[in-house]
């Protein structure tokens, strides 16, 4: 049986997501049959486009195979347009319509402009992960970053890192490991998933004379953790955590709060960082980077992440067919 085809979604088609698909699709050729959904008008006129729908097979042939979404307006290059902004929501939507259905076999999203999206469609979720969260009816989806030398989640997200401490949780903590065990395993063939966890105070509280934030809390739920069978150690100090030799001993880094997650990965691979959600039914990657309209347009925006994203994205719906 042919695999469907990789959705991979325009994002706000203002911003670098377009630039940086085409170059990918350069790239990879048909190796990866792909389907963008995005708007024909926001396309280069010298573009060989094949036109997709979810109820027919299509050759893949062509250089690029679309489905049609309809925008308001066309687009001007580094101005985002808030008209634009139901399009490139109705280009999620229907993308996860479709993986939800088999019509295609997972997503690959270009950035969105969550700012533009709130003044032109009122979105009222933090991200896309939340989004996608609610658009597949799942509770709880997370935020990995991956790359080939380095993967990390971080357990709380966009908030201040004053509130960081009182949103770390015991039920927030046990949740987030066992989707991240579950979908190492599913999604990425890694039998038994080993799981570092940073402690949130220096020195993960240096036995209490740095707080007993670690002490207290993280070293019991980890051992609850571990009597259930997964492979989880910590919580360690951040500081020592991402060298050489230390990233040999994990598979994915579970940090307490956004920067002590993304620094590291963005200094070890700024480029090539993918981010994974986890704990959804279907398959989504994205870019590890933003729409990027200070250089939409100019054509020096690094493809590398969207060629990653895309990989990472067919890597992973293989291990899912192999799982079953």
């Amino acid at each position: 049986m042919i695999q469907p085809p990789l959705a991979v979604t325009c994002g706000d088609p203002s911003g670098i997501g377009l630039e940086v698909f085409f170059a990918a699709h350069k790239q990879i050729g048909h190796d990866i049959p792909m389907v963008l959904f995005a708007d024909r008008k926001h396309l280069p006129n010298n573009v060989n486009m094949t036109p997709w729908s979810p109820n027919l097979t299509k050759d893949f042939e062509s250089s690029v195979v679309l489905y049609q979404i309809d925008f308001a307006n066309p687009v001007v290059p580094g101005k985002a347009d808030p008209q634009n902004a139901a399009g490139v929501i109705r280009a999620i939507e229907c993308a996860v319509d479709c993986a939800l259905e088999g019509k295609v076999a997972g997503l690959c999203t270009a950035p969105i402009n969550k700012a533009n999206l709130k003044v032109g469609a009122n979105f009222k979720f933090p991200g896309h992960t939340e989004y996608l969260a609610h658009l597949c009816g799942v509770e709880t989806a997370i935020m990995m970053l991956t790359s080939p030398t380095l993967s990390v989640v971080p357990l709380t997200v966009h908030i201040p890192i004053s509130d960081v401490p009182r949103a770390i949780t015991r039920t927030l903590f046990h949740k987030t490991a066992h989707i991240i065990h579950n979908s190492l395993q599913k999604d990425f063939g890694i039998q038994n998933p080993r799981i570092s966890v940073a402690g949130l105070n220096p020195h993960a509280s240096e036995g209490g004379n740095i707080g007993r934030d670690d002490i207290d809390n993280v070293v019991p739920w980890i051992a609850e953790l571990q009597a259930k069978g997964l492979s989880i150690t910590g919580p360690n100090s951040a500081d020592t955590m991402f060298h050489d030799v230390a990233r040999l001993r994990y598979d994915v880094a579970l940090c307490m709060y956004h920067d002590q997650a993304l620094i590291p990965i963005k200094t070890l691979d700024f480029s090539g960082g993918v981010n994974v959600t986890l704990g959804l039914p279907i398959v989504r990657t994205s870019p590890d980077h933003g729409t990027a309209l200070d250089i939409a347009g100019k054509g020096s925006a690094d493809p590398t992440s969207m060629i990653q994203a895309i990989r990472t994205a067919d890597n992973m719906i293989k291990a899912r067919k192999d799982a079953n």
